[in-house]
């Protein structure tokens, strides 16, 4: 397909989890470091250029399993390009602090693919 804008690949992956704490200890195992970013509400590693986050309950979007981000350069561009190929936004781009916009699209078969644009 010419003409859309590519992407730069998936390089966040969000988990939901039920217990943040059992959760923390096994991706410190998996990935081999301790989280830059560890709060009651998230917690996130950066491992290999990727960015693994873990939401207890899921998080404000109420993830049921975990979900991949691929990041682009220019959201709202990549929005248009989905819905007009037949995806469907769930969660419209919106701002998640420090210019990182992030939004949601449900495919044709329902599944949750996450975009993602650092400022």
């Amino acid at each position: 397909m010419t003409g859309t804008s590519p992407t730069q690949g998936i390089k966040t992956v969000l988990h939901p989890v039920s217990d943040l704490d059992k959760a923390k200890a096994v991706y410190s195992a998996l990935l081999g470091v301790e989280p830059q970013v560890d709060g009651p509400y998230y917690v996130g590693f950066e491992a290999a250029g990727q960015h693994i986050g873990l939401l207890p309950g899921g998080g404000p979007q109420g993830l049921t399993s975990p979900v991949a981000y691929w990041h682009v350069d220019d959201i709202e561009t990549k929005l248009g390009e989905l819905t007009a190929a037949g995806a469907t936004v769930k969660d419209p781009a919106n701002d998640v602090g420090g210019g990182r916009l992030v939004a949601t699209v449900l495919d044709a078969d329902g599944n949750l693919l996450g975009l993602v644009q650092d400022s």
